[in-house]
């Protein structure tokens, strides 16, 4: 393990913090760092997972300006997409229940990440005026939402209000969050992780066996949208070099800059 993701045990539950100044923004070590932590948690026994960043952004999702640099390298374009969809696949198949806590907004690839996790607690900001957000807002920088990505949406939202969310790019704030089902939890941000923690807890003393197989066929159709031939991840890349993508993305980069 790097830095990039720090280990914190709560007893038998682990928390996989992630750690790459400023916002979380995931490159392929993050995401290689998540795949590792995962299964380690994993093979140390851990009857849990708590998956957090830091305050004010969980994760602002793929590192834009990280992938630009790979300029018309397909190949470590494709890499770094797919190492990062391997890290979302693992969330979802880890055989122990995850909750993920997140302590401010959650764009992109963040809310990808948070949607394969079994439980989302999200933080509410001090300052009511600006609520902290959540969504995929992919089309908004000029990227499209790959099938697979859409199903972990329209199974979390329903297909109605996952149509609109997508179509538009919108980011949802907490409270609108919670009332969609978007987030299971609000709690105030030095509270998000012990509430993670505490939903994994009351998991912990049900008949292990009996929960963990209905946990598992609940998740078949989580599991089943992140399946390559469905994810449909090449439509998202062949679209990466398109004049409209690239002037986003590009766009991005420059604000992400100041």
């Amino acid at each position: 393990m790097t830095q990039l993701v720090q280990i914190i045990d709560h007893g038998p539950i682990r928390e996989l913090k992630m750690s790459r100044p400023p916002v979380n923004a995931i490159d392929d070590q993050l995401s290689q760092d998540l795949i590792t932590g995962v299964a380690q948690a994993v093979a140390d026994g851990a009857r849990g997972i708590v998956l957090s960043g830091t305050e004010r952004v969980f994760s602002a999702g793929m590192d834009v300006p990280y992938l630009l640099s790979h300029g018309n390298d397909l190949a470590a374009l494709s890499r770094s997409w797919n190492l990062f969809f391997d890290a979302a696949r693992a969330l979802a198949h880890s055989p122990v229940p995850v909750a993920v806590s997140m302590g401010g907004h959650s764009p992109a690839g963040g809310c990808v990440l948070a949607l394969c996790c079994d439980y989302r607690v999200m933080a509410r900001s001090a300052d009511p005026a600006r609520p902290y957000a959540i969504g995929l807002n992919e089309v908004q920088v000029g990227l499209p939402v790959p099938e697979g990505v859409q199903r972990l949406l329209r199974r979390t939202v329903g297909a109605r209000t996952a149509e609109r969310l997508l179509i538009g790019g919108g980011m949802v704030p907490t409270e609108q969050a919670l009332k969609i089902g978007l987030i299971d939890e609000l709690a105030d941000g030095p509270e998000v992780t012990a509430r993670a923690v505490a939903w994994l807890q009351s998991l912990l003393k049900l008949p292990s066996a009996p929960m963990l197989y209905t946990r598992a066929v609940g998740r078949a159709d989580l599991l089943e949208a992140l399946r390559p031939e469905i994810l449909q991840l090449e439509a998202a890349i062949d679209m990466w070099h398109s004049p409209d993508a690239q002037a986003g993305l590009h766009a991005l980069a420059t604000r992400l800059g100041k």
